[in-house]
Order: structure tokens, then sequence, then C-alpha cells
């Protein structure tokens, strides 16, 4: 059991962001901005000229600096004279190494499945169609993420690799095969329709521009009404998240992704103060002090299914002096059964939906949970 409780919240790490500058006005070479297609995301700018499409990645760790620089060239179409300097991407993308389970489930959105040819941790995937793919040997498993097989990626030949940008790491030999890598930095976006929008990317990359921007205008629109009607409401119930590991309790920093989440969703976060827009390392009397009141505790878990209030309490007793324990309103959220990973991080809108629930039932009484469950006994 103290094995299960160690692994809780550690794939909600890698969502935690850093507090990041608007790109739209942070142009390489002096270039004036023109952006029009970027409207929330603040690592991404895309920009069209004649011939090809410019797109920048602002640096998460130093937001002075561009992470990556993008032209997008059709790939029936002659090289522009004198392009900018960056990498060329030729588009639409037809057959690519997907290293994240969820890009993949992004192309699931748009319709571009087909275009994946190879993905990395096959065994985390949990889209039917990639799974079908895969049992027939039209997928390759490149293996694992940190350190995927040269071979099966030589053998793939994909046109382009879609991977997570972390700080100072190198891509080894794949990094010297000559095949674009296209850095989604978007996990490190502070806001959750920041985030969503670089399906506005993956359109423009896999030729599904239209569908990216009619489903992104969907989300976004969903998305900005519930919050509207969210601000109406009187009261703001307290929230608390995820459980502590070893000595320290990581909880999401007042401008984070998830402290955003929950504002919008008519929540009161007790760091909501907070400057950081990562993790913030507590110790449980901290949280305890300021939010042992919390009116409602959510935990995520590969295998929250084996977690309850017994097991909770068993594992560390103090848990139990939480107002959310005594008055049994803790939720979990079993990674390993649902497609929160996958679903959430390009629809927002649904994640929004089911804490506004969760938060307020009393005015979505008939909305059926999506990814969090009340703790069994």
């Amino acid at each position: 059991m103290n094995r299960l409780f160690r692994l809780i919240s550690l794939a909600t790490l890698l969502l935690l962001t850093v507090q990041c500058h608007n790109p739209k006005t942070q142009k390489s070479g002096g270039e004036a901005a023109n952006d029009t297609l970027v409207h929330y995301a603040d690592l991404l700018s895309i920009t069209r000229h004649d011939g090809f499409t410019d797109v920048a990645v602002t640096n998460p760790w130093d937001t002075t600096r561009l992470l990556h620089r993008y032209l997008l060239v059709p790939r029936d179409e002659e090289l522009p004279a004198n392009l900018p300097q960056g990498t060329v991407v030729r588009t639409p993308l037809e057959k690519t190494l997907v290293y994240s389970s969820v890009h993949a489930s992004a192309l699931e959105l748009l319709g571009a499945l087909d275009r994946i040819g190879g993905v990395c941790d096959l065994a985390y995937i949990k889209t039917p169609a990639l799974l079908d793919r895969a049992s027939q040997g039209k997928l390759v498993d490149a293996g694992n993420s940190m350190s995927p097989d040269i071979e099966r990626v030589m053998e793939l030949s994909p046109d382009a690799i879609l991977l997570s940008p972390f700080e100072n790491a190198g891509y080894g030999r794949i990094g010297k095969m000559g095949i674009p890598i296209i850095e989604c930095a978007d996990y490190l976006e502070t806001s959750p329709l920041g985030r969503a929008e670089w399906i506005k990317l993956l359109g423009l990359l896999y030729g599904k521009e239209a569908e990216a921007d009619s489903l992104f205008a969907q989300i976004e629109q969903r998305y900005n009404a519930l919050k509207e009607q969210l601000e109406q409401s009187g009261s703001r119930p307290m929230v608390i998240s995820e459980l502590k590991s070893g000595s320290a309790w990581y909880m999401p920093g007042g401008k984070s992704y998830m402290a955003r989440l929950f504002a919008d969703a008519g929540g009161a976060y007790p760091w909501s103060e907070n400057g950081e827009s990562g993790s913030i390392p507590l110790s449980f009397e901290t949280v305890f002090n300021r939010a042992g009141e919390a009116d409602i505790w959510l935990i995520k878990s590969f295998n929250v299914g084996q977690l309850s209030y017994r097991a909770l309490q068993k594992e560390y007793a103090p848990y139990a002096r939480f107002k959310a324990f005594r008055n049994h309103n803790i939720y979990g959220c079993n990674t390993a059964e649902c497609n929160y990973y996958e679903e959430t991080p390009f629809r927002p809108d649904l994640l929004l939906q089911e804490l506004a629930a969760l938060f307020h039932p009393d005015r979505f009484p008939h909305y059926q949970l999506r990814y969090f469950q009340p703790l069994a006994e």
C-alpha cells in the first residue's frame, strides 16, 4: 500500500507548469507581431507568410528565447526563397512517431490517427483504433519514450517526431537523424484554453486546420460559457488535491493550470494567492493548518480503485482529521481506467464541467461523473 501512495500524483507532476511571458511580442529577428491564429497560448505563436507558416515556440525555462522555430511548407510546393532560419517541416505530415498518448488522443479528435506510424510507451496507449493497428502489425512500437529503440525508428523513417520537451534534455541519436522534432510544449501552458489551443498547430501539421479551428471554437465557447455561469455562484467550496508523497505534499501553485481550473469551476483554492505556476512542496502541518476545513478533496492515482477511507487512514492516520475525510467528501480519479490524462489536456471544457458538478452538485443534478468517483468506504 505504501508503494501505491508513493505513485499518487507522479503523472500529475508532468502537467505542472512554469510561469511564462507572452511570446506574441517576442518574435525573433525583430519581426513585428502579426499573430491572429493564437489567442490563449503563451508559448505558441503562428504567423502566416506567402508560401510558408512560421511557428515559434517560446522556451518555457527562459522566455527571452525561442525553444524552436518551425517553417511549415506544403509538401507539394517548392521551398520559398530566402526562408528564415528554422526547421523546415513539409505538411501535411503523413507518417509520424508520436511519443505521448496525449497527442495521439488529440490526433484522434482531428481524425488523423492514420498519420501515426509509431508510438512510444505502447502499454499506456488506450486508444482502441491505435491498439487495433498495433495488434495488426501496422503500428511501430518504438519502446520507452525516455530511450526509444533507434533501429525501430530508423525502420519507420517518420517524416516528423512529436514529443514533449524537458529542460536541458537532449535527444541523443534521435536528434541526429535529420528528422524534424516537433517540441510540443503545450503541457507547460498555465491556461487550460492555452494548452487546448495547441490543437491548432496539430491541425496545421496534419492538414486538418479547418477541423482544429472548428473543434477549438466549440471548446472555447463551452468553456467560457460555463465559466461565466459559475461566476454567478454565491458559494465557493474550498478544494484541495492529491496526497503527501514522502515528507512533502505537492500542491498546485496559485498560478498553475489546476489552480486556474479550480477557480473557473467556482471553487476556492487555499493557495490561490501563491505566485508559483509549478508545484509547491508543503509539509502536512502546513496543508492541514490552512486547508484542514477544505470541503472537497480530489485525488488522482494510477490505481485509485484500491483507495478507500480505511486505506487512507491506515496509510497516514492524520488524514482523518480533514473535514473532507470526516464528511466523506473525497473523490478519486483512477487514471488506469479512465482517459483523464488523454482527454482533458485538449478538452478542458470536459474537466471544467466535471469540477463544476463536484463543487456545485445542486446546479448540475443530472451530470454523470466522467473521471472522479466518490472514494470507497
